[in-house]
């Protein structure tokens, strides 16, 4: 498999924590987690956008499950055990990346290669209705791609 992180040891409270200190470093405020049956399953946080002179909501999800069926696609004779392994190994994996995603995003904006609002647009984040720009994009509640 040739997946980033997909064998990572790192734990995912590791990559969280990373992705908080990145966010601080470009100025995000109100930085929180969210949680589904004792499991981290997002972080949201608020970056105030001097263009816009307005403070905005964002929320970045691990996608914990997708990795979880993509990993489990790989294994062929799976142990009683096997099934929690691969969600420990999922949940490692999508934290992970997301860190190291926002890690590049987050670069970008420090190095003044894109701003704050660039990196993050499809991730604002409706607390009403829990659901990203890009999810109400995809569903089609916001229509802003042509056809």
């Amino acid at each position: 498999m040739n997946i980033k992180n997909y064998t990572s040891t790192v734990e995912a409270g590791r990559s969280m924590a990373k992705i908080e200190e990145l966010l601080v470093e470009i100025g995000a405020s109100n930085i929180n987690k969210q949680y589904a049956d004792k499991i981290c399953t997002g972080i949201t946080f608020l970056l105030y956008d001097q263009q816009l002179q307005q403070t905005l909501p964002f929320h970045l999800k691990a996608q914990v499950e997708e990795c979880f069926a993509i990993l489990w696609q790989d294994v062929k004779r799976p142990r009683p055990d096997t099934r929690a392994q691969i969600q420990q190994q999922a949940g490692r994996t999508a934290w992970r990346i997301l860190s190291d995603w926002t890690e590049v995003q987050c670069t970008m904006i420090l190095l003044g290669q894109a701003k704050p609002l660039q990196m993050f647009l499809p991730f604002m984040y409706d607390m009403k209705t829990n659901e990203t720009l890009f999810d109400k994009v995809s569903n089609g509640k916001v229509k802003l791609l042509p056809g």
